[in-house]
């Protein structure tokens, strides 16, 4: 077993293929924490798998296919976890995707039919699939993902500010679920978001480079972040937005 600030604590991670998806897998690893990705692109998730199995020999980073908008699966995903190592100790909601427009006028609700499966069904069927093992757990943490602009929604930016909102609103949900199953001595698991005004990686500074990404935050200093929330009391993290970029 790795030494580390995580050392085996069992995290899953979805959508764990992209940028922000390695950078994270690479931090868990590196904390000591076994780590189980999924992805709907078997491709780039076993390349996010192997490279973070590579960077952290001895590390257990494992990769599993799953269609997070198909509920049974889902599920099956979560129980197959517990099942394999005994327990579950976190999910990191990293799902993401955008659709905008250039004034509100010119919106298209099917952006809205396409943001909502990507960005809330999905956190409704991992929610509800992993919050029983999460509050079993004792130190379970849902994670979520978010943007500033579901706080501050632009013009052309409301089907994506929606659904982020939702998302938020349904993660809080389950914060309140943690909230009653800890009773008088408080929760023992806790729901958090974590909230960017965007996220920036290398290859998009080496296709910018004159560009100044204000307020971004780094796939790298994302994941910092993400292992950090082990750091803190479920009582302080639960129900609770930070901050990782200025509020609008």
């Amino acid at each position: 077993m790795r030494n580390g600030a995580l050392s085996g604590a069992v995290i899953a991670v979805a959508g764990a293929g992209g940028p922000a998806g390695r950078a994270t897998l690479l931090r868990l690893a590196d904390a000591g924490a076994i780590v189980v990705a999924s992805d709907n692109d078997p491709e780039r998730l076993a390349e996010a798998v192997d490279a973070a199995s590579f960077e952290h020999g001895g590390a257990t980073v494992v990769g599993d296919t799953v269609d997070l908008l198909d509920r049974q699966a889902s599920q099956d995903w979560a129980n197959r976890i517990e099942k394999d190592f005994g327990h579950v100790d976190g999910l990191v909601h990293l799902v993401g995707g955008w659709r905008g427009s250039e004034t509100f006028t010119k919106t298209s609700l099917d952006d809205w039919d396409f943001l909502e499966l990507l960005l809330v069904r999905t956190v409704q069927h991992t929610s509800l699939a992993f919050h029983e093992a999460l509050q079993r757990s004792e130190r379970g943490r849902y994670v979520l993902i978010s943007a500033a602009g579901a706080s501050r929604p632009t013009a052309g930016n409301a089907a994506y500010a929606a659904a982020k909102a939702a998302a938020e609103a349904w993660t809080l949900a389950l914060a309140d679920y943690f909230r009653k199953a800890g009773g008088a001595q408080g929760p023992t698991s806790a729901a958090a978001i974590l909230v960017v005004k965007a996220l920036v990686h290398e290859a998009m500074r080496a296709e910018r480079p004159n560009a100044k990404f204000a307020g971004f935050t780094d796939v790298d200093d994302l994941a910092q972040a993400i292992v950090g929330i082990w750091d803190r009391p479920a009582a302080e993290l639960n129900g609770n937005r930070l901050w990782l970029t200025e509020k609008p």
